[in-house]
């Protein structure tokens, strides 16, 4: 399966537990309520969901902070909840740094703004390997 796909049926789920919080509590509540009620959703599907869940990041063998994931679901995918008027280049930025930093692959970006919207982002184990001895 091509790594575009990869965990495409948890994501798939993700997404329409998306929708449904989307659908029932609509824009404008801080981010936290929409992490709330999306884990709320995702148990209903009997996913494993992790919320923020510190996770550690290195410079080369040295520790240099943390970063806290929102959700992690079934330790296969990251999502990173947004509650902002529209998702921008930082959002994204962000969640590929957890991708970068974690062995998970697969993240989603939900925005729970005016507009619901999400992206999916996929920084492949092949990928993160090559960058690390490119760096050597």
């Amino acid at each position: 399966m091509p790594d575009n796909y990869k965990h495409a049926d948890i994501t798939g789920i993700i997404i329409k537990a998306f929708y449904n919080v989307y659908n029932q509590l609509g824009y404008g509540f801080l981010e936290k309520v929409y992490e709330n009620a999306l884990l709320i959703e995702l148990k209903k599907f009997n996913l494993e969901c992790v919320a923020q869940k510190p996770i550690e990041v290195f410079y080369d063998e040295s520790k240099v902070g943390f970063y806290i994931a929102d959700i992690i679901v079934n330790n296969a995918v990251i999502i990173e909840v947004k509650a902002a008027e529209a998702l921008c280049g930082e959002h994204e930025a962000q969640l590929t740094n957890y991708l970068r930093a974690t062995d998970i692959e697969v993240g989603l970006l939900v925005n729970f703004g005016k507009k619901a919207e999400f992206k999916r982002k996929v920084y492949s184990e092949e990928y993160k390997h090559l960058n690390k001895s490119s760096l050597s």
